[in-house]
């Protein structure tokens, strides 16, 4: 699976941004589908995930509330809606897929897009 995420820029704090991230392969629909970010000088984190189905989706306290997670399974395309966003939230955001299990740890996702910068200003 080879994974593109797009839709980063710059926003003011209290605005909002749509990532994508299209997936190539057929089995996309098995994968659950995360969101990590990492910040400068930071450790990368965990975001948000999504089931393969889109039934579930978990997220990080810090985004709990802000951020929604869906995904188009026809067009292999995972989605994470951004709303009131705020400066601690400007870092490279990536997906990744796992094939096997639902998880928040970066060490079961086994594909992993380029990453895409969100700067909010204040």
């Amino acid at each position: 699976v080879q994974l593109q995420a797009s839709g980063g820029g710059l926003v003011q704090a209290g605005g909002s941004l749509r990532l994508s991230c299209a997936a190539s392969g057929r089995t996309f629909s098995s994968y659950t589908m995360g969101w990590f970010r990492q910040a400068p000088g930071k450790e990368r984190e965990f975001v948000g995930l999504i089931s393969w189905s889109g039934d579930n989706t978990v997220f990080a306290d810090s985004v709990k509330g802000r951020f929604t997670i869906s995904r188009d399974n026809a067009k292999n395309t995972v989605y994470l809606q951004m709303n009131s966003l705020r400066p601690e939230d400007t870092a490279v955001y990536y997906c990744a897929a796992s094939p096997r299990l639902f998880s928040t740890m970066m060490i079961h996702y086994g594909y992993w897009g380029q990453g895409t910068q969100v700067t909010v200003s204040s």
